[in-house]
């Protein structure tokens, strides 16, 4: 057995050394750390030495390094290569997480401490970031119900441990329903699909043991551009909609009975609490502070977003007409219609572009994009032992060459790693004692080529590869003291400010000109060509914001009501009052919303994409009114405000010294055509 693998990381440069960890580690590993952490908990509340900084806070902030080791890289198995086993244990350990957590936060000993420190803070006695980790220190024990009674501290600990477990169950219900699902199509299937995706879908059939069919994976970089570009209806309607049920299939996997208790769970939480609901409960911790600003936010995007999306609508029954279908447009239609008109209007299609955007000409764009605005470059290593084969290590120095930290991008779908795209990390940045470097991960879910093809993305997921890359970006920066408000330990509604301002440079021209280069010829991507690619960014716009926006604003309503029997008719009677275009659904039905279910991270907070879209959009004006997307005194700021402050200081203080003032919506409306 080597749970001391986990516990002790000995890798190169201080990563986990994988080679030496194997699944039945995990428990006995997880059960010694977990000790280890309450006893080290239990002798800093037992101390009757007075609250200091050195003595308890640095302490406080420092214990659990063994359970740290041992939960960050489960947490990355279980979404990133999971398997039965992996499975298990996450409903074992969760549970028992909680109650560590629960008993921690409401230990009157330890809140003693921490409101000491707090009034101390108060007369100014400590610089501004130790100040900052006080207050949110303090709140977060409140916000966990330090200050109920024993009777409500129970009842509130039992309630967390079992949304700790129901979120597993729900994840592991999405990556189930999505895994098991395949549709094996013959030659005369593929009608309308580009090569490379056919490529794919032969290889995916060939692993599966079916050499002789081409096999279509609800994989979102496989099932999209199958409707984007399958002449084939009847099989887009079967895909689309073994997309769109996930979750939802009166199977072992189905998650509608989960969400109707994780909703009322979290109403008798937030109540316990002194809320009026739980999104009153979320939002008092984040930029927006209340439902009434995010509903000012969303309400004004969804009324100019439905609007165009039903002129987008008419114009693609109209091209279906005139192609001969006489069928009225539905959901498995409007990326296939939608496809045909930008390539008459733009003269260019997908597939056209796709041969320009291959994914390490991506990646080379990303880092290369990273050192121009920020100095620091990135070296890949081989050899080094990480969870799969797939995934790659890479060195992230300073502009003096010393060495900043490490980041591994994993790109490629497989059948045990949940769908989507994600920003973690195995280890945060922080200055205490010695200090500590980041070790920060991707993940992302291209479609695999066969060996010895290059895998192309689309511009969505180039986007895709740099959004996520703009979260690891905002690790690996970081330059704070304090553990709990390193890199993206920000407030919900400011951490996608960092991902989506670095989409920009995506479509940048000088990146576009410089790393957008046919695949075959190794020229770059025609002017001609890029200039309609351009000028196509806010097409379908209308269709992208009704999309997004109908998720965030069913996610509030899940949230500001205490009860949901049925979640798919709750889904259907709000939408129905919001005026949901016939032909869209949402980006994510609530049986598969895994942002919102699987734990509360993006509960009643989906909206905080939008949220930090309208400080994105302003933000990367701020390049643009330079008239040099690298200007290096913006780059400067940008970079001491906003990708290496971490939680520092409260995120409208940052974004006001990063632009010297908050933004409004406009530059968002314009970014998006709406």
């Amino acid at each position: 057995m080597s749970k001391t693998a986990l516990l002790e990381w000995t890798g190169f440069e201080g990563l986990p050394d994988f080679s030496k960890i194997h699944d039945e580690d995990f428990k006995p590993a997880f059960e010694e750390a977990l000790k280890d952490a309450e006893a080290e908990i239990e002798q800093i509340a037992a101390s009757p030495e007075p609250a200091t900084i050195d003595g308890f806070l640095q302490s406080f902030e420092l214990a659990g390094k063994s359970l740290d080791h041992v939960c960050s890289v489960f947490f990355l198995r279980s979404g990133a290569y999971s398997n039965d086993l992996i499975q298990q244990l996450e409903q074992d350990f969760v549970p028992k997480l909680s109650r560590y957590s629960s008993k921690l936060l409401m230990d009157p000993r330890l809140f003693a401490k921490i409101d000491a420190l707090h009034e101390e803070a108060k007369k100014a006695k400590f610089d501004a970031e130790t100040t900052r980790v006080i207050e949110l220190t303090w709140k977060g024990f409140v916000r966990n119900g330090a200050l109920l009674d024993e009777k409500d501290k129970k009842r509130l600990a039992e309630i967390n441990e079992r949304l700790a477990l129901l979120g597993a169950q729900f994840g592991q219900h999405v990556l189930n329903d999505e895994a098991d699902w395949v549709l094996y199509l013959e030659k005369e299937d593929l009608a309308g699909l580009p090569d490379d995706l056919i490529a794919t879908m032969k290889e995916t059939a060939k692993e599966r043991g079916k050499p002789d069919s081409y096999a279509l994976t609800l994989a979102r970089s496989v099932v999209e551009p199958f409707l984007t570009f399958s002449d084939r209806r009847d099989l887009r309607q079967i895909a689309f909609e073994a997309w769109a049920k996930r979750g939802e299939n009166g199977n072992k996997n189905d998650n509608r009975k989960i969400i109707s208790e994780i909703v009322a769970l979290r109403d008798e939480k937030a109540k316990l609490l002194g809320f009026k609901s739980f999104a009153a409960f979320k939002l008092d911790n984040t930029m927006a502070k209340t439902p009434d600003n995010v509903m000012k936010l969303l309400m004004p995007v969804w009324k100019r977003a439905v609007a165009k999306a039903e002129k987008e609508a008419e114009e693609l029954q109209k091209l279906a007409a005139e192609t001969g279908s006489n069928d009225e447009l539905a959901a498995w239609d409007w990326r296939y219609y939608a496809e045909k008109l930008r390539t008459k209007l733009f003269s260019f299609d997908e597939a056209s572009v796709k041969v320009y955007f291959e994914l390490n000409k991506m990646i080379e764009a990303a880092f290369a994009t990273a050192k121009k605005l920020f100095g620091v470059t990135f070296e890949e290593k081989h050899g080094v032992p990480l969870w799969h084969e797939d995934a790659r290590l890479f060195e992230v120095k300073n502009p003096d060459g010393s060495l900043r930290g490490l980041f591994i991008g994993d790109y490629f779908a497989r059948p045990s790693k949940r769908s989507g795209a994600w920003m973690s990390e195995l280890q945060t940045e922080h200055h205490l004692k010695k200090g500590r470097k980041p070790i920060i991960y991707n993940i992302c879910n291209f479609a695999k080529p066969p060996k010895g093809k290059p895998a192309l993305l689309s511009l969505d997921d180039a986007r895709t590869l740099f959004h996520e890359f703009g979260h690891a970006l905002h690790g690996l920066l970081s330059e704070v003291k304090w553990p709990s408000v390193s890199g993206t330990s920000v407030a919900r509604d400011f951490v996608e400010l960092p991902s989506q301002l670095f989409e920009h440079w995506v479509t940048v021209p000088e990146t576009l000109k410089t790393y957008a280069r046919n695949v075959k010829t190794g020229e770059p991507m025609p002017q001609e060509l890029l200039n309609k690619v351009l000028a196509a960014r806010t097409f379908n716009g209308g269709f992208d914001a009704v999309e997004f926006t109908a998720s965030a604003l069913v996610d509030m309503a899940f949230h500001e009501g205490g009860k949901v029997d049925d979640p798919t008719e709750f889904e259907k009677k709000e939408l129905q009052k919001l005026g949901m275009p016939k032909a869209i659904i949402m980006r994510h039905r609530p049986p598969h919303f895994t942002h919102v279910f699987t734990g509360d991270g993006y509960s009643a907070g989906y909206y905080s994409y939008m949220w930090a879209e309208v400080l994105d959009s302003d933000a990367f004006e701020a390049f643009e009114e330079t008239g040099n997307a690298f200007d290096p005194k913006t780059a400067e700021k940008l970079k001491k405000y906003i990708y290496s402050a971490g939680g520092s200081r409260d995120p409208e203080e940052l974004y006001k010294a990063f632009r010297g003032r908050l933004p409004s919506p406009d530059a968002l409306m314009r970014k998006r055509g709406i």
